[in-house]
C-alpha cells in the first residue's frame, strides 16, 4: 500500500467524514418514502451520529476492556457499546421525527456493534496472551 493510500487509512478525519456519508446516506434511503425535508434531515441526524459514533467507539471499547475481566470482558464492552449507541440512535431521531427509525439504524448500529465486538474481541485475546 502507497504511503499516501496508508495515511488516508489512518486518518480519522477520513473515518468520520465516510461514516457521516454512508450511513447519513444510508437514513435518507430508509425514509425516501417520506417527503424530502423529512429523509433529509434523517441523513443528516444519522450522518452526525454515526460521525460521533465512529469518533469515540474505539477509545470506548478500549477503556470498557480494562475495566472488565474474564469471560465478562468479552461480553460487556460491546454489549455496553450496543445499548448505548441503540439509546442515543433512537432518542435523537425520535427528537428529530425520523419516520423510519427502526430501518434507520437497524445498518448503523450493525455496523458499530460488529466493529465494537471484532475490536473487542482482538483486546481481549491480547490481554489473554
Amino acid at each position: 500500500m502507497t504511503t499516501s493510500r496508508r495515511g488516508l487509512m489512518d486518518s480519522s478525519v477520513v473515518h468520520v467524514a465516510f461514516a457521516f456519508l454512508a450511513m447519513g446516506g444510508w437514513a435518507a434511503f430508509a425514509n425516501r418514502a417520506h417527503p424530502t425535508p423529512t429523509w433529509l434531515q434523517a441523513g443528516l441526524i444519522q450522518g452526525a451520529l454515526s460521525a460521533a459514533i465512529t469518533l469515540l467507539l474505539k477509545r470506548a471499547i478500549e477503556r470498557l476492556a480494562d475495566w472488565f475481566e474474564g469471560p465478562v470482558g468479552l461480553v460487556a464492552p460491546p454489549l455496553v457499546a450496543l445499548i448505548v449507541s441503540a439509546c442515543a440512535l433512537t432518542t435523537l431521531h425520535a427528537l428529530g421525527s425520523t419516520p423510519e427509525i427502526a430501518r434507520t439504524i437497524a445498518l448503523p448500529l450493525t455496523v458499530s456493534t460488529s466493529y465494537a465486538a471484532l475490536y473487542n474481541l482482538a483486546l481481549w485475546r491480547a490481554k489473554r496472551a
